[in-house]
């Protein structure tokens, strides 16, 4: 519930710097005829309704399981996510590209350029703000991971890619900058337009990223490391378990997982003793992760489970 809350505030300050960037630059293009400009403006439009899309999606994923959703509806999140994925690439990207090609074949001379400077520096400022507030929360996520790693690992994709854009949004200022600095300076309006094609690519790219990141967590992928552990540990320190063989786990959601024991029992155990073993190993891992919704055991035999996954690396090979 506190990383959710920790979300929320990460995701409303980038709607709200968004939102004021994008009327910002809207009007600065209308007063000067910026390509780059009026591209900076859809790029911050589009994160605008990308923060809304990452709030439905984290609100859809606290509801509480039902008959159908039995699990909940965490992956809910996963898939706002990817839609926010795709319309970097189908708006931000697209209508950059278009719009900076526009220009380069009917290039026309920016004016009012003071004004493009203005806009631009009040944008980065306020880019940078909401910049800040994501990288201190994905910095307290991702411990001692590099940020690539930490982003590959990440169960929750709305830090993420909220630094993502920020990150990116920064970048594509800084070309719009420069671009509009070169047309002005070399009298060469169709430097506006390459700045704006420069960012559709940016956006382009950015776009891949995140899809492949969110598609990855969409069809599903296993808890952390950390948790894997636990559930190892936890079993192996109950004495009516004679032998762990291995530990499989979903990730339904940021805070949600199911995990599925193999464990070999001690002969002597009445189906009484393995319920109480089995309530015991999960009131263990739930105490350290309470994520982990449902733990199943399975009675198995080492050489069962060893059948098993090698069967699905033959058939994942």
């Amino acid at each position: 519930m506190a990383a959710q809350s920790g979300s929320r505030i990460v995701v409303y300050a980038a709607l709200i710097g968004n939102f004021l960037i994008a009327v910002t630059k809207f009007v600065a293009a209308a007063f000067t005829g910026s390509s780059a400009m009026l591209s900076e403006g859809v790029h911050s439009l589009v994160d605008t309704g990308n923060e809304l899309l990452l709030l439905y999606g984290l609100s859809r994923a606290a509801v509480p399981p039902d008959r159908e959703h039995p699990f909940g509806h965490g992956r809910e999140l996963y898939f706002w996510s990817f839609v926010v994925a795709v319309l970097i690439f189908a708006l931000g990207a697209g209508v950059s590209t278009y719009e900076g090609f526009i220009h380069i074949l009917e290039p026309e001379a920016v004016e009012n350029i003071t004004v493009n400077y203005v806009v631009l520096a009040l944008s980065i400022l306020f880019e940078g703000a909401s910049w800040a507030v994501a990288l201190r929360a994905f910095n307290r996520e991702r411990g001692e991971l590099g940020y690539i790693a930490a982003i590959r690992q990440s169960k929750d994709p709305t830090t993420f890619t909220v630094l993502v854009e920020d990150s990116v949004a920064l970048f594509g200022l800084l070309i719009a900058l420069i671009g509009i600095f070169a047309a002005d300076r070399l009298a060469m309006p169709e430097l506006d337009g390459a700045a704006s094609i420069g960012i559709g690519l940016l956006l382009a790219a950015t776009a891949f990223f995140l899809a492949r990141e969110s598609k990855n967590l969409l069809i599903g992928e296993p808890a952390l490391p950390k948790v894997q552990n636990a559930i190892l540990l936890a079993a192996q320190a109950d004495e009516d378990i004679r032998q762990v063989n291995g530990v499989s786990t979903a990730q339904l959601g940021p805070a949600v997982v199911i995990a599925m024991l193999s464990a070999e029992f001690e002969d002597h155990l009445t189906t009484p003793a393995i319920e109480a073993c089995i309530e015991r190993v999960e009131t263990t891992v739930r105490r350290q992760y309470p994520e982990v919704i449902s733990l199943f055991i399975k009675p198995q035999t080492p050489a069962t489970w060893r059948a098993r996954i090698a069967e699905i690396r033959r058939v994942g090979g």
